[in-house]
């Protein structure tokens, strides 16, 4: 059983930055990918962007391609995601995965956070 934690979350005005942060336990539970959803209100969960343990390979959405950045650190089970000049309809639920595999699709991600909330004011 793996325990995701997220943090980062908050009010932002557009064009302002963000990062996010998800902590995954135990540490010794073996990851493949982590990965970050988001939600927002009466719209359907979008991936958003997804990193490799394994090579460091990423993934992103087009739409957040050249503003958002995934990273991850291996030892300590945790990935984040620098959120830079954001946009009013970037406002969601941001929640973090870990799976299989880099991908978009959700069902591959067997663990899943909270969720933060992320609201850009325009």
């Amino acid at each position: 059983q793996v325990q995701l934690v997220e943090s980062g979350g908050g009010l932002v005005q557009a064009g302002g930055s963000l990062r996010l942060s998800c902590a995954a336990s135990p540490r010794t539970f073996p990851i493949n990918a982590m990965g970050w959803f988001r939600q927002a209100p009466g719209k359907e969960r979008e991936f958003v962007a997804a990193i490799s343990t394994i090579g460091s390979s990423t993934s992103y959405a087009d739409s957040v391609k050249g503003r958002f950045t995934i990273s991850g650190d291996n030892a300590k089970k945790t990935v984040y995601l620098q959120m830079n000049s954001l946009k009013p309809e970037d406002t969601a639920v941001y929640s973090c995965a870990v799976g299989r595999a880099v991908t978009p699709d959700p069902y591959p991600y067997d663990y899943w956070g909270q969720g933060t909330q992320v609201t850009v004011s325009s």
